[in-house]
């Protein structure tokens, strides 16, 4: 089982023990202890959070040298989560995927990743200088989601790009769906590179043998997880696992310690600590009550005129090894309304609110702090919604193509960094982009830096704009002008090397 006692909490008690011995800070926050914040803060907030607001010493150890109590949480982490290295995270999973690619490519390397990559890993591509090679996923037409990668999709680009340094998976995706990520990692290997993993919607499958596979014990050398996500810490806090062979664990080291801030909050960095030590000895009793709820949702929601939530069903597709029943996906296109409209409606009119809205779905996430009683009112909510539309002329909504991924004629660094000029987004077909366009959430690029614009990116943009999703990336928050590249010398370099 476990190598070390995992009912431990060192920091958060290294934390307790500085609040109970009473100790006078002539230290870092302002505040100290809540005795100069604001009374309208401090009073909803409470001062005992505020107690465990410190800075760096030795008595609760640092997080960019830990010989302590983060030390030994770290290795606690690391024991429960079947990896041989934890490093916490306080810049959330969007900073440890930027680290992660930092630390196994740099500057011209390239690296596989699938093209329904959140907007951290580019900015990861970005940073590192690295030039992303895209593998498409597959598409489920019914619900207008992203699947996952394939095996063989891996494997033929791989023999494409003999010279990739590293291959980026994301497992499980924000729609709860697991590639062969085993076999992934056998092929990746056998080109004696790391596969690194974007683990952000699944740090609770190692806790329970009812969710699929995690990507530490598929045989992944690093996976960024979002352990506030689902297992219960603080929004922000996030871990990188890491295992050795394929991958510089001093380097990964060197880049958390370069990317983190100096000044981590370690109320965050404890809620870490307790969300762990919760997982490893209540996971499975816990996510457990989770999957049934989830279950029992799902089959009340197949049950309402209009909606669709697909289950287990879909394992067998192809990008679609295995599913993670927590993640509630409802489709919507039915009832003649987009995923942006259920989403408003059921916040503004019921004050539930969903994870996220696409063109024809909202997804809900499932986690260890739901009550049948909660689902039941979002059932409810589902309910005289549909009844609602029922009677109305249903307008029906037709599944759009996402853009075939554009022509890259630059790095995305260089034309991120190059420089450009801002022109209407109407006018910008055939140029470079020096900027993202993305529908957030979840975040997936339908353009990159480094990329031509065409007149289907266009087309696309403008109907998630008209259906009210909110399409982002572009310095104009209108995302009606755009910034291109205008160093033609720069271009002429690149495309003629």
């Amino acid at each position: 089982m476990y190598k070390f006692d995992q009912t431990k909490t060192p920091l958060f008690d290294a934390l307790l023990e500085y609040v109970n011995n009473d100790t006078i800070p002539f230290h870092v926050p302002g505040h100290k202890k809540g005795q100069g914040m604001v009374s309208k803060f401090k009073d909803f907030i409470g001062t005992n959070v505020m107690s465990i607001d410190v800075t760096v010493f030795k008595q609760v150890d640092s997080l960019h040298k830990p010989t302590g109590a983060i030390k030994e949480a770290q290795e606690l982490a690391a024991d429960a989560n079947n990896a041989d290295h934890t490093f916490f995270c306080v810049h959330g999973t969007s900073g440890a995927i930027q680290a992660m690619i930092m630390s196994v490519v740099k500057e011209g390397d390239k690296i596989l990743v699938p093209r329904n990559i959140h907007k951290s890993v580019t900015a990861g591509i970005i940073l590192s200088g690295a030039m992303p090679v895209y593998m498409q996923p597959e598409i489920d037409s019914n619900v207008g989601v992203a699947l996952n990668v394939t095996p063989e999709t891996v494997k033929s680009t791989l023999e494409q790009n003999r010279d990739a340094k590293a291959v980026l998976i994301i497992n499980p995706t924000y729609y709860g769906i697991s590639t062969d990520i085993e076999r992934i990692a056998d092929i990746v290997h056998s080109y004696d590179i790391p596969l690194i993993v974007d683990e952000a919607h699944g740090p609770h499958l190692h806790f329970n043998d009812k969710l699929p596979i995690s990507a530490m014990g598929a045989g992944a050398d690093i996976c960024a997880q979002s352990t506030h996500k689902i297992i219960g810490s603080l929004t922000q806090s996030s871990m990188l696992q890491v295992r050795e062979g394929y991958v510089d664990v001093n380097r990964i080291k060197t880049v958390m310690s370069l990317l983190q801030t100096t000044s981590p909050s370690y109320i965050l960095l404890a809620s870490l600590d307790a969300a762990r030590m919760q997982m490893a000895t209540e996971g499975q009793e816990l996510l457990d009550e989770t999957i049934r709820l989830a279950k029992y949702a799902r089959a009340e929601i197949n049950n309402i005129d209009g909606l669709f939530c697909f289950g287990e069903e879909i394992v067998g597709e192809e990008g679609a090894y295995d599913f993670d029943p927590t993640k509630i996906t409802i489709t919507c296109k039915d009832l003649g309304i987009s995923g942006h409209e259920l989403e408003r409606t059921l916040a503004e009119q019921y004050f539930i609110q969903p994870e996220m809205s696409d063109l024809y779905n909202i997804l809900c996430v499932f986690s260890i702090g739901d009550t049948r009683e909660k689902v039941d009112a979002l059932l409810s909510a589902l309910k005289e919604i549909s009844k609602t539309y029922a009677n109305r002329d249903r307008k029906k909504i037709d599944i759009i193509d996402v853009p075939k991924i554009p022509l890259r004629v630059l790095s995305p660094r260089d034309a991120f960094n190059g420089s450009t000029i801002s022109m209407a987004l109407e006018d910008s077909v055939g140029e470079i982009s020096a900027e993202f366009l993305l529908a957030y959430p979840p975040g997936i690029p339908v353009l990159c830096p480094g990329e031509i614009i065409t007149d289907e990116i266009l087309e696309y943009v403008e109907t998630l704009k008209d259906a009210g999703l909110y399409v982002q990336g572009t310095d104009d928050p209108e995302v009606n002008y755009i910034k291109v590249v205008n160093d033609c010398d720069q271009l002429d370099i690149i495309t003629s090397a």
